[in-house]
């Protein structure tokens, strides 16, 4: 007997058998971020918070170490897929296909009698084989149902096919001689299409393991025996499962079909994460995110006591502790007598509370370098924050562009700048939004009303119970648009009737003691006067201006935040 044989006595092992499922992947290794990838191209691009299996398993790092046996299992999967390839190549040759294809379609032309009135445009389409030409032919015939449109038809499918054909001669390199017919070559176009597909899945499997999840294992079928698929089969199922179960984990919900959703848990953990980053920057000597709060006469115990006064409310008394003094002095017995000595009181906490609103800027400015995704991002971390150190404060966040629109946490992430509908260098336009015909929709969007934001952010915070109300203004520049009366203005470039009634509005909030932080975005097109009128409003409420690149505005926000809680409860 061979002594080779005697060595491998079960023939060829798949090397997948090599794989534990119960390790996978190992326990000691972090849960992948899924949520953190998922919400930044929601913050991005806007979508909806629905997502496909396809785009987790790209937000999903598996070590292919953790997997015995990956590596050249799939190299084994792709070496069967290349010699396919190669075959197929070695053996045709596309000349005779290229030639068939182009005489089926110069035959079918000669069968269409066009109108006179389309002849030389039908004759020019067929010269320059301009698909798109034949099409618009077929449209400007008038009736779907005439002899010319119905002869289209088919002159399309072939030039179609001729398309078709001369792509698969361009982009692969045949050494054969076997001629093909065209239906052939399209089959083998589509196949060798396949095998490139395939490859593709199989090379970013090979880097990343969670893109097993999407392999397309009906089509790999085609080119290999049922044993080499079994075990990628079983693979695939098992990370399936894993990222099914960590996507719910992290607050993903699965609707059946494939897609997932983002909830309210999957916002949490992102918020978390983005302060946890947001927090790690921060210097100890500027940190501290727990500061303490004022004691006095206030409705939250505290541990610590202290002797009875005169004028102490007994509501706050330690009875156990006093209890134990009224014995000690007078030792045990029925009844106890209690004296003022005795008594021992609760200190008390007294928690400030924050009111903000925050102006977000999505007009049509924002969406250079992606202002606007910075500008949500901070939105998520600030909320966060006042839920998880300051519960008790209030906040809202107001879109702002060419109105003011109250946005709930659940809208934001999906906020988008709006489009420049107007690229005249010189617009005067205004609008009066009490007229029953003049629609909301029907007026520009991009413009920025800083005026009407402040105003809506005012009507917020005068029904808030405290005094520490401030306003949040985001924003790359000067405003473009306001209110007088219903008369809707937008003016640009600036104009000081704007800024005139933006500024009459910022000493209303003054008044009612609001403080406007301006928060200012370089930008390309940013100016002397855009920082002045910044420092001019914020001055008028004894605010701030803050000058910040985009990617720095949720670390700023926050840091100006705490700033100004530890100001409220020291004050």
């Amino acid at each position: 007997m061979d002594p080779q044989e005697v060595q491998t006595p079960g023939g060829i092992v798949h090397t997948y058998q090599g794989y534990d499922p119960v390790n996978f992947p190992s326990p000691t290794a972090p849960p992948p971020d899924m949520v953190s990838p998922l919400m930044e191209h929601m913050l991005r691009f806007g979508d909806v918070d629905e997502f496909t299996a396809e785009q987790l398993a790209n937000a999903i790092h598996i070590d292919a170490s953790q997997i015995a046996g990956l590596g050249p299992s799939i190299d084994a999967l792709k070496e069967m897929l290349l010699e396919r390839k190669r075959k197929i190549l070695a053996t045709y040759e596309t000349k005779a296909a290229q030639k068939a294809a182009a005489t089926a379609f110069r035959d079918a032309a000669q069968d269409v009698n066009p109108p006179k009135k389309l002849a030389a445009d039908f004759r020019r389409a067929i010269k320059d084989e301009q698909l798109a030409d034949l099409e618009s032919l077929y449209f400007r015939a008038g009736d779907d149902r005439s002899p010319f449109a119905q002869s289209l038809v088919p002159l399309v499918e072939r030039l179609g096919d001729k398309y078709q054909v001369d792509e698969l001669a361009g982009k692969y390199e045949f050494t054969g001689r076997e001629r093909m017919s065209v239906p052939t070559a399209l089959e083998v176009k589509e196949e060798l299409e396949t095998i490139d597909e395939l490859l593709k899945q199989l090379e970013e499997a090979k880097k990343s393991p969670a893109q097993l999840a999407i392999i397309d294992l009906e089509e790999l079928e085609q080119f290999a025996e049922p044993g080499d698929i079994e075990g990628l089969q079983a693979l695939q199922q098992q990370v399936e499962d894993y990222i099914r179960e960590q996507a719910e984990k992290q607050g993903l919900e699965g609707d059946g079909s494939g897609k997932f959703k983002l909830t309210p848990k999957a916002l949490r953990l992102f918020q978390s994460k983005v302060l946890t980053q947001i927090f790690s920057e921060l210097q100890a000597s500027r940190s501290g995110r727990h500061p303490d709060a004022v004691t006095g006469e206030g409705a939250v115990e505290s541990p610590k006591t202290k002797p009875y006064e005169f004028g102490d409310s007994v509501a706050q008394m330690d009875i156990p502790a006093s209890m134990v003094n009224a014995l000690l002095r007078a030792g045990p017995g029925l009844p106890v007598r209690m004296k003022p000595d005795d008594i021992l009181i609760h200190h008390t906490r007294v928690n400030p509370k924050a009111a903000t609103c925050v102006l977000l800027d999505m007009s049509g400015s924002m969406r250079y370098d992606g202002l606007y995704a910075n500008v949500k991002r901070m939105g998520l971390a600030l909320d966060g924050l006042i839920r998880s150190e300051y519960p008790g404060d209030f906040l809202q966040f107001i879109e702002m562009y060419t109105f003011a629109k109250p946005r709930h946490l659940s809208e934001v992430a999906g906020l988008m700048p709006k489009p420049v509908t107007i690229f005249s260098p010189v617009v005067r336009l205004k609008a009066d939004m009490s007229n029953p015909e003049t629609s909301e929709f029907r007026v520009p969007h991009h413009f920025t009303n800083i005026q009407h934001s402040l105003q809506t952010a005012r009507r917020f915070l005068a029904n808030q119970d405290t005094p520490n109300r401030q306003v949040v203004l985001i924003t790359d520049g000067l405003p473009t648009a306001h209110f007088e009366g219903s008369m809707l203005y937008m003016l640009y470039p600036p104009d000081p009737r704007t800024e005139e009634a933006t500024m009459r509005e910022a000493l209303l909030c003054a008044r009612e003691g609001i403080t406007i932080n301006i928060f200012l975005l370089s930008n390309w097109n940013q100016s002397q006067e855009d920082v002045q009128f910044a420092y001019k409003m914020a001055q008028a409420t004894k605010g701030r201006v803050v000058f910040t690149a985009g990617r720095d505005l949720d670390r700023y926000v926050i840091w100006d935040y705490i700033k100004r809680r530890k100001q409220i409860i020291t004050g």
